[in-house]
C-alpha cells in the first residue's frame, strides 16, 4: 500500500463511483462486498483492509499522548503513512482524538473502554457516506464521541439530544464549505465544532491551534485550494 493523490492502493489510478452498488472482490482479503466504488482499473479494497493499519496507528498514538489539542492529535496521526488522504479510518480518528483530548483536559471517563468503543463504532460507518448517504463520517464521529462520553443510548433523554445536536452542528459546518469531499478538511471542521460544544455543555476546554493549516493539499487532486479555510497558500 502506498499513499498517493486520493488514488487506488493497488495501482494508483483514480477512484470512480457508481450510481448503483456492484459486487466487488477485495484485492487484499478476497472477500466479496457490495460497493459503489473501485479504481479506474477495477481494483477494490474493502473498508476493513483500507483502514486496518491506520486504525492501529490511531489507537497507539491516542494511548501514548498527553496532548490536549485534538487537532494536533489528528495532525500527528495523519503523518503516519497508513493514514491515507481519504478513507474510513477518519471516522474513527475524529472521535478518538476528541476522547483523548477530553481525558487529557480533565474529563472523567474510562479512557481505554471509551477508546475501544470508538474504534468499534467508527469502524461500522462506511467510507463514501458523505456523498452516498448525505452524512459525512467525520460529523457522525463527533456524535459517537458525545454518545460515548455521556453514555447515551436510544432511550436516554439529555444525552440523546446532545449527541444528535453535535452531529448536526458538525454536519452543517462541513456542508457549508461545499464539496467535493476532503477527509482532512471535514475532520478539522468537525472537531472545531465538537471542541466548542464540549466547552459549552461540560466546561471542559480543549486546546485548538490559532490557525489550522493543512499540509496534505498535494495529495488531494480535488483540493479546493484557496477556497478551503485550511489551505496553506
Amino acid at each position: 500500500m502506498t499513499r498517493g493523490e486520493g488514488a487506488c492502493l493497488i495501482c494508483g489510478e483514480p477512484i470512480v463511483y457508481f450510481e448503483k452498488a456492484k459486487k466487488m472482490k477485495c484485492e487484499f482479503c478476497g472477500g466479496e462486498f457490495e460497493s459503489h466504488a473501485s479504481c479506474a482499473e477495477g481494483h477494490f479494497v474493502c473498508d476493513e483492509c483500507h483502514e486496518k493499519e491506520g486504525v492501529e496507528a490511531i489507537m497507539e498514538f491516542c494511548r501514548s499522548t498527553d496532548l490536549r489539542n485534538p487537532i494536533r492529535i489528528m495532525q500527528e496521526i495523519m503523518e503516519n503513512p497508513y493514514i491515507y488522504m481519504h478513507g474510513p479510518e477518519h471516522h474513527i480518528m475524529v472521535g478518538a482524538a476528541l476522547i483523548t483530548a477530553f481525558k487529557n483536559c480533565g474529563g472523567e471517563i474510562d479512557f481505554e473502554e471509551a477508546l475501544e468503543e470508538m474504534k468499534y463504532r467508527g469502524s461500522q460507518y462506511p467510507g463514501g457516506s458523505c456523498g452516498l448517504w448525505g452524512a459525512c463520517g467525520a460529523a457522525v464521529s463527533t456524535g459517537m464521541y458525545m454518545s460515548i462520553i455521556t453514555k447515551a443510548n436510544p432511550l436516554t433523554v439529555k444525552s440523546w439530544q446532545q449527541c444528535n445536536q453535535l452531529t448536526s452542528k458538525a454536519l452543517a459546518a462541513i456542508a457549508e464549505l461545499g464539496g467535493p469531499r476532503c477527509c482532512k478538511r471535514n475532520t478539522f471542521t468537525a472537531v472545531k465544532e465538537a471542541v466548542a460544544f464540549t466547552e459549552e455543555n461540560f466546561g471542559i476546554k480543549m486546546e485548538l491551534p490559532e490557525k489550522i493549516l493543512c499540509t496534505f493539499s498535494e495529495e488531494n487532486k480535488q483540493c479546493k485550494k484557496k477556497s478551503c479555510p485550511y489551505h496553506m497558500g
